[in-house]
């Protein structure tokens, strides 16, 4: 592990059902939250639809910039499953049909009326790719270099991830407390910013809410130091409580 160095991620939803409001997206918060707990943080997230030159397009532009590359969505048997062909594209190599996949899915789908053409489709890969393990459905994802590629079906991508808990080189997890105040944080911005700046191993993040018809803000504080977290905490509810505002440990 790196004790130092800030390990990244980005992630490309793929899909025109996402874009389309008829399936609503769950993998960003379950990606974002399992990164943490690797050592790695989220720090893009793209949605495109199933159009290959926009996906090839948003693959090297998000890969360039971040340690790994996450795609979920379009990994499936249909026609419009073109992910794999993509991310092939941006990196110019060819699609071949895994062994080790056309196995896995041989002997799963044996009593579910056998491997046909649609579902070997499920068995392609970037040539030169990793299978990451699906114990789920048998259809695995795919790991090319530092390029993940994973089912949109939620249950299944956290089965994905999963399989690449510990796999990963990442950094120390990102910590993170809570505190609310019935309050606008338009009232307390320069507290925030001041104690910010004064612990800057530290990021503090506001979160305003309208609730029982009161306006009111938690603040979320994030560090992969545990002791400077706690410091921060501290100095922050010290600074809240001393403008003459009420503290709540755990957050509203």
């Amino acid at each position: 592990m790196s004790d130092k160095k800030i390990w990244t991620a980005g992630l490309i939803v793929i899909g025109d059902e996402i874009l389309s409001g008829r399936t609503q997206d769950k993998n960003v918060a379950a990606l974002a939250k399992w990164l943490n707990v690797q050592g790695i943080r989220l720090i893009e997230v793209r949605i495109v639809p199933d159009i290959l030159e926009r996906i090839v397009e948003a693959v090297n532009a998000v890969r360039a910039t971040t340690d790994y590359l996450f795609t979920t969505g379009g990994i499936g048997p249909t026609h419009d499953d073109i992910t794999v062909d993509a991310v092939a594209a941006a990196l110019g190599v060819d699609v071949i049909v895994h062994p080790r996949a056309r196995a896995m899915l041989e002997g799963y789908y044996a009593d579910k009326g056998g491997l046909t053409e649609a579902r070997l489709r499920m068995a392609r890969v970037p040539d030169g790719g990793e299978l990451i393990e699906n114990s789920m459905s048998g259809a695995p994802g795919i790991r090319h270099g530092n390029i993940l590629i994973m089912a949109g079906i939620p249950h299944i991508a956290e089965q994905m991830m999963d399989a690449l808990t510990g796999q990963l080189e990442g950094g120390q997890p990102v910590l993170s407390e809570t505190i609310g105040c019935w309050t606008a944080e338009s009232e307390v911005a320069d507290i925030l910013g001041a104690v910010e700046d004064a612990h800057p191993e530290c990021q503090i993040g506001s979160y305003p809410f309208f609730r029982q018809g009161r306006v009111g803000a938690n603040f979320v504080v994030r560090s992969t130091d545990p002791h400077e977290l706690a410091q921060c905490v501290s100095a922050l509810s010290a600074a809240l409580t001393e403008s003459g505002q009420a503290v709540t440990a755990g957050g509203i």
